[in-house]
């Protein structure tokens, strides 16, 4: 019987005054390292790949140990059969897409296994790339070239260490559907590391929280990003994440409606198709209450619930969970609201959230085969 693909890491490392100590599991999908600068999101990259040596630790990736340090195992990085995508593209600059992909093939050494090159090349569409040098390559494309080469190596394990850090607004956009797709078609793990909030709540299953050099936080992505407590030590906003489906977009306004669990809500215009499935992020930060049916707002969107519960946040906010028919939704309140609300569990309440208030970029896709790109 075929192992199922997982990541297991417990390691721990000492260098200077940097001390780190973490331990977790990833299994398919994408589970996203997500922390601020320094918290040691790279260092583990670097440990996983066989680049840096911990001084205590067990590393298995789909049943096979790359490392025990108690048993004397260290597969050197070269033998580890995992892919790696930096921040910098790192192309070779004199040679063609095409040439680079193969590149990334010679590493494959005879294995058939995982995705072929036209099936990279679909995936990534960068067929009209292949006889290009990178010099004419924009960022977005240059990450989905390395991104190939990556690929094309078999790896049973990508590492992909903060790939949008270096690209501009316009080119992370371009780049990010792609990655959905990878995350869904390839099978394999991926360990995604970053510091935004947005691109791990459009792609993360599930999320490691790092604080200097410790885990503080495992769990679906849904769950970690409600934890208001948890993501203000990141310096990130705290928010729900709701899966949709595409219902339709109104050229008149220029909003696209979407339907789920939690009810229906309009978003500014998606390029999606409709029936496409969707998540999308809701800041806590952009939800208010109301204990009667608001009447003369401006805001579009409208979801019922029962509140689930409330927590502190320091001395004057709280955040308040709401049960939206099973999905669950996070609103930031003064304490003083909450108060005045009479705000308990069980509560019926009605959240209003102006369509304005969700970033395209924390609309993602899930279900692949209906992007347009």
């Amino acid at each position: 019987m075929p192992v199922s693909p997982t990541l297991d890491i417990d390691v721990s490392l000492a260098r200077g005054a940097f001390g780190l100590d973490v331990a977790f599991t990833a299994g398919a999908g994408l589970t996203a390292l997500f922390g601020r600068s320094g918290s040691g999101k790279t260092t583990v990259i670097d440990l996983i790949a066989g680049l840096v040596r911990p001084d205590r630790g067990r590393i298995v990736v789909s049943g096979e140990t790359l490392l025990d340090t108690a048993r004397g195992i260290a597969v050197p990085a070269h033998r580890r059969r995992i892919g790696v995508v930096f921040q910098q593209a790192r192309l070779m600059p004199h040679l063609s897409v095409r040439r680079n992909l193969a590149y990334g093939r010679a590493f494959a050494r005879g294995r058939s296994d995982g995705i072929g090159f036209d099936g990279v090349v679909d995936l990534l569409g960068i067929g009209h790339l292949l006889e290009r040098r990178p010099a004419g390559l924009s960022g977005g494309e240059a990450q989905r070239v390395a991104i190939g080469r990556a690929l094309l190596s078999r790896p049973r394990l990508l590492l992909m260490d903060e790939p949008l850090a270096a690209l501009d607004e316009a080119r992370k956009a371009e780049i990010l559907p792609y990655i959905e797709r990878l995350r869904d078609e390839a099978g394999l793990p991926i360990v995604y590391v970053s510091h935004a909030v947005s691109e791990v709540a459009r792609l993360a299953h599930t999320i490691v929280v790092l604080e200097a050099g410790r885990v503080a936080a495992t769990g679906p992505a849904d769950t970690v990003l409600r934890r208001a407590d948890l993501l203000t030590a990141q310096e990130a906003e705290a928010g729900a994440i709701l899966d949709m489906v595409v219902e339709e977009t109104d050229a008149e306004t220029g909003l696209t409606r979407l339907s789920g669990r939690a009810g229906r809500l309009s978003v500014p215009r998606l390029t999606r198709r409709v029936g496409t499935a969707v998540r999308v992020r809701v800041p806590a930060r952009d939800v208010l209450l109301a204990t009667q049916p608001p009447v003369g707002l401006s805001a579009r969107n409208l979801l019922e619930g029962r509140v689930v519960s409330i927590h502190p946040l320091g001395e004057a906010a709280a955040m308040v969970e709401i049960d939206c028919n099973g999905a669950v939704l996070a609103a930031r309140l003064t304490r003083a609201s909450v108060r005045d609300l009479a705000l308990a569990p069980g509560r019926a309440i009605y959240a209003v959230v102006k369509s304005v208030a969700f970033d395209p970029e924390g609309v993602g896709t899930t279900r692949p085969e209906a992007l347009e790109i």
